[in-house]
């Protein structure tokens, strides 16, 4: 997971919904990752999470965002652009070799099931990770005209099957637009069809609204593991506005700042 001060309200509230829902909290090991750019933020960070947490197990790793700013380009929500949103993309080399297998969690999720289950899923034997995937969705719409049109770039789906769910990809990206929405078209350009199926519970997502006006959200119809907040709205800042969707009902009690006796129980 990441930590910045923008969401560090977000990461709290997932830590402590993973911790209330665990069968057994003290064999988790959490991995933070912040920017490396500004060294007081980073210790402040690691400061507010031991103290909030202080029986937590975790480490922390400085991911180095001004060279990864400069892959980045800009998409339809700026929050997108964050270096700390293509975290994911150097896992290999942020992590020490010795973590075999890791859960990777947005900071707008709360669970309410057992992160066990989650972490135990299988990969198979093609599969590098696993993902809940939406395999009726248009992914066409991720990636610009320039890209479809271009039969060296479209040819990288041939034969893969592209379900929604590297840095040379950010680079081309610079040079000509090829896609949207921030982080996840690179990485489908990198793992199509080497994605193993997770079950939808483990993402009740789009509960932050589209990626414009953030507009309240129903859940999806099946049983729910992990609440998912993506899209524009943040429950947090629903809530200070006084402007809550029904479901931020749901985050409210993992929020520390507003329910810190939830420690307590």
């Amino acid at each position: 997971m990441t930590l910045d001060a923008t969401y560090l309200r977000g990461s709290m509230a997932a830590i402590l919904s993973i911790l209330h829902h665990s069968s057994c909290p003290d064999n988790l090991r959490f991995h933070f990752i912040s920017a490396s750019s500004t060294a007081l933020l980073y210790h402040n960070l690691k400061t507010t999470i031991s103290s909030s947490f202080p029986d937590l197990s975790f480490k922390m790793y400085a991911l180095n965002d001004e060279n990864v700013a400069g892959l980045i380009s800009t998409s339809i929500r700026s929050s997108l652009d964050c270096p700390l949103n293509y975290a994911r993309n150097y896992l290999a080399t942020l992590l020490p070799y010795n973590v075999a297998r890791v859960v990777y969690l947005d900071n707008d999720v709360v669970l309410v099931d057992d992160i066990a289950k989650l972490a135990a899923i299988s990969l198979g034997e093609a599969a590098v990770l696993a993902a809940p995937q939406y395999c009726n969705a248009n992914f066409r719409s991720y990636f610009t005209p320039s890209f479809w049109a271009n039969p060296a770039l479209s040819m990288t789906f041939e034969g893969r099957n592209a379900c929604y769910f590297n840095t040379e990809w950010m680079e081309l990206q610079k040079r000509m637009r090829i896609y949207e929405l921030g982080s996840l078209p690179p990485f489908l350009l990198v793992f199509a069809g080497k994605i193993a199926p997770v079950d939808h519970r483990w993402n009740q997502h789009g509960l932050g609204g589209d990626n414009f006006r953030g507009l309240c959200r129903d859940l999806h119809p099946g049983p729910v593991s992990l609440l998912h907040w993506s899209g524009k709205g943040k429950p947090w800042a629903r809530l200070d506005a006084q402007r809550p969707c029904p479901l931020d009902s749901l985050w409210a009690p993992y929020d520390l700042l507003l329910s810190p006796s939830f420690l307590d129980t």
